[in-house]
């Protein structure tokens, strides 16, 4: 499957204005070629309403097909604009498709001058890699647009075929249709086409609506690491790089490294694999972490987002990284499938539960019977997926499984054997339905000759992860993102800095349980 390209930053985001629109004249029926390059009037006066999901969702495949069936004058769906009282121009509908005619005309597939400067110069690798695949299989199947131009220059070097089609996209262009009316004309036309065409989820909807309070602001800032288009940007200078920093300091905690599939690695990122649909996944992340604050009202200052994003950093590093507080949960155990897929459910539970570890004062509980929780959770992580299907969602199960732990938890420290913990949860009412675990191979009528990419994740997983480094202290597994070198022998009893008198250590471990 090819991947998603990046055209976000072709179109500029703007608030929608909550003025009665004024008539201003004749509008355009039709956008052409002209009209979509860098320094035209007409592109630098359309934007996106804040809350339009990002422009990411076309592979390069699609984005070739696209231009394609506009070089050859197929039948194109109108562009649905509206226009502000202050004169500004809204896309309600068709931004990818007026951003993959802007791409190929300015040769921007997510790394060019407009994403350039719209990103300040830090885009990211792998939208780099993505771009380039992009642009080189446009190259190969339609050309590029300077190749069309150079064909009505110089005609004699060029194959008739390509001439022709230059020729012809002189006079190419989209239709035009505008919505008429004040800001909730145009509100109400954008929600009634994207419902139709591609329904939005409840998250979604809360995203939009309530973009202007902190919660949102963080979610929208961790997404884009600080960077893309500033939905903060009326609060002072000084807020803005504070939220900023914040946010790429959370986003490498949660994305960081880098996931590659098939695993071939226990370096993994706490979230899996960061892409156009991770926004969901961060929002309910900072609602969690924020389960205590009230977000009934627009931040003005900035202030509200500031304490925001703060707790969610306290949390994630909490759950897995090298700051002193952190229980280092390594997340190939915790929060991904045998198989290498990011299970939401799991690190929404595991969230949840590290919060209230903090909140409790039981950290120190945790640690002392950590080894064999996990071996507990690992050997039955497939019930976890059973409490979320009878919770109907992630989030709707997020405490019941958090209370499932709680009860591994408990049940060790009242003494229970760990291989009985299991049944001894299941004679409980709240976990009677709870099945039997059955660890033997899925068998298949007919098995394939080669490994699928989940089979070779799976293998990897469980051979590297029964040879991982652990803990010295709680016998924990050991993640890159959380690991403390620790003084076996104190430095104020005498301890020196000597290989001898070293062992790896979560940093909770190391600084808190220890001391």
């Amino acid at each position: 499957m090819a991947e998603k390209v990046n055209l976000d930053a072709l179109i500029p985001r703007e608030d929608l204005e909550a003025t009665t629109c004024v008539q201003r004249g004749r509008k355009k029926d039709t956008v052409s070629i002209s009209d979509l390059l860098s320094d035209s009037f007409f592109l630098l006066n359309i934007y996106k309403p804040d809350f339009q999901r990002e422009t990411t969702e076309w592979d390069y495949e699609k984005i070739s097909s696209f231009v394609d069936s506009f070089i050859g004058y197929e039948l194109i769906p109108a562009i649905i604009l509206w226009q502000s009282s202050g004169g500004n121009v809204f896309v309600i509908d068709g931004a990818h498709r007026l951003s993959s005619l802007i791409a190929w005309l300015n040769d921007d597939y997510g790394d060019g001058i407009i994403s350039r400067k719209f990103y300040d110069g830090n885009i990211p690798e792998e939208q780099l890699l993505i771009a380039n695949k992009t642009r080189k299989y446009i190259q190969k199947k339609i050309g590029s647009y300077q190749q069309y131009k150079n064909a009505l220059t110089n005609p004699d070097i060029y194959d008739q075929s390509v001439v022709m089609k230059a020729r012809l996209l002189s006079n190419a262009a989209i239709q035009l249709q505008w919505v008429e009316g004040d800001v909730s004309s145009a509100e109400r036309s954008f929600f009634n086409i994207n419902q139709k065409a591609a329904p939005i989820n409840p998250t979604e909807i809360d995203l939009i609506k309530s973009r202007k309070k902190a919660n949102c602001i963080s979610a929208r800032a961790i997404m884009r690491m600080g960077m893309g288009h500033k939905y903060w940007v009326n609060f002072e200078e000084r807020v803005q790089t504070q939220i900023e920093e914040l946010s790429k300091e959370v986003f490498e905690l949660m994305f960081m490294p880098k996931l590659s599939t098939p695993i071939k690695t226990l370096d993994v990122p706490m979230c899996g694999k960061h892409n156009s649909n991770s926004l969901t996944l961060i929002y309910e992340f900072v609602n969690i972490c924020n389960s205590e604050r009230n977000f009934s009202d627009i931040d003005v200052t900035g202030d509200e987002t500031i304490a925001c994003l703060k707790n969610v950093r306290k949390i994630a590093r909490l759950i897995n990284s090298n700051h002193p507080s952190s229980l280092g949960l390594h997340p190939l155990a915790y929060f991904y499938a045998r198989n290498g897929a990011f299970r939401v459910s799991a690190f929404y539970a595991f969230a949840a539960f590290v919060i209230d570890l903090e909140k409790n004062k039981k950290k120190n509980l945790f640690i002392k019977h950590r080894k064999n929780f996990e071996e507990i959770y690992y050997a039955n992580s497939s019930l976890v997926q059973v409490i979320v299907r009878k919770s109907r969602s992630a989030l709707a199960g997020m405490r019941n499984v958090s209370t499932f732990f709680y009860e591994i938890l408990t049940l060790l420290e009242s003494g229970i054997q760990a291989d009985a913990v299991i049944n001894e949860i299941r004679k409980k009412s709240e976990f009677a339905y709870l099945p039997e675990i059955n660890h033997e191979w899925t068998l298949f009528e007919e098995i394939p000759a080669d490994f699928s990419n989940n089979q070779k994740s799976e293998i990897f997983i469980t051979e590297a992860l029964s040879k991982a480094p652990c803990c010295k202290i709680c016998g924990g597994l050991l993640h890159r993102n959380a690991i403390s070198v620790d003084h076996i022998e104190r430095k104020q009893d005498g301890g020196k800095a000597t290989i001898e008198n070293a062992q790896l250590t979560h940093p909770y471990c190391n600084t808190g349980v220890k001391n």
